[in-house]
């Protein structure tokens, strides 16, 4: 057994101490959407600095807890709160959330984010299911000892994003009456945000939105075996298509603005399949 699986074990029987439950769903909240928490029933919660050895979050917008409860049948842990790389982490720490919510029981992870539109058409507000990722700008989380118990050396990618809950997401949103476009997710390491002439590379690779998350947290998903769907909540237009320098209490307030939306898809996205 590897060391780094022995690691996650402790975390898990920290977490035991508080819960049993077995979740279906696992779900990363991104900035500005910690709400949709109050969507769950019977929650139980334990914070990342109660477990021993586990990553805190640094970034004052992220609680860093793991919340359980349950959409009527459906059980749910929430990773409210994820880790950066910018805040120091090594992108194998970055992921131990997405890894401690496999362990747990989980088989289908639900990422959300706020980023930035790079598609001319995306404005404020707009909401993106992300079908593919670009993430060649940051290191895999995948480097190092592969942990064996979790998956295999070298894990596909071609299909990152489960293209039958993707559409299904889509037409939940479509559904409730609001319009939802598919694109193209990159993520870079932050914590600045991208200047005009990398926005515009990006935009030559297909990108669609960026972000500084999410990317590898799908990686280490998809190697665990884990059912992705991935939600992006524009909250700002990229640099070189901005009135002006982008300030991230903007990002916030702009998320927070649709952030209702967001919760009504998801609880009805998660009412309408079977997890």
């Amino acid at each position: 057994m590897s060391q780094e699986y022995k690691k996650l074990e402790g975390y898990i029987e920290s977490i035991r101490e508080k819960t049993d439950m077995k979740p279906d769903v696992a779900i990363i909240l991104g900035s500005g959407l910690d709400a949709f928490v109050d969507c769950l029933d019977n929650q139980v919660e334990r914070g990342y600095r109660k477990i021993p050895g586990h990553p805190i979050c640094t970034n004052a917008a992220h609680r860093g807890r793991y919340v359980f409860g349950n959409i009527g049948d459906t059980n749910i842990v929430v990773l409210e709160g994820r880790l950066h790389h910018y805040e120091g982490y090594s992108m194998n720490e970055v992921v131990t959330p997405v890894r401690v919510a496999r362990m747990l029981g989980a088989k289908t992870l639900i990422i959300t984010n706020a980023a930035g539109g790079i598609n001319l058409d995306f404005d404020m507000g707009t909401m993106m299911a992300i079908t593919d990722q670009i993430a060649s700008l940051v290191p895999s989380p995948l480097v190092g000892e592969d942990i064996e118990e979790l998956g295999t050396r070298f894990p596909d990618m071609t299909y990152i994003y489960d293209k039958e809950l993707t559409e299904s997401l889509i037409k939940t949103a479509n559904d409730l009456g609001y319009e939802m476009k598919k694109g193209v997710y990159i993520q870079d390491s932050g914590p600045n945000y991208e200047s005009p002439a990398e926005v515009k590379a990006y935009r030559t690779w297909g990108a669609d939105a960026v972000g500084m998350s999410t990317a590898v947290e799908a990686i280490a998903a998809r190697h665990c075996g884990f059912k992705i769907v991935g939600l992006s909540c524009i909250a700002n237009k990229a640099a070189d298509i901005n009135d002006g320098p982008l300030d991230d209490a903007e990002v916030i307030s702009a998320v927070n603005g649709v952030a209702g939306k967001v919760n009504k898809i998801l609880v009805k996205f998660i009412e309408n399949n079977n997890f």
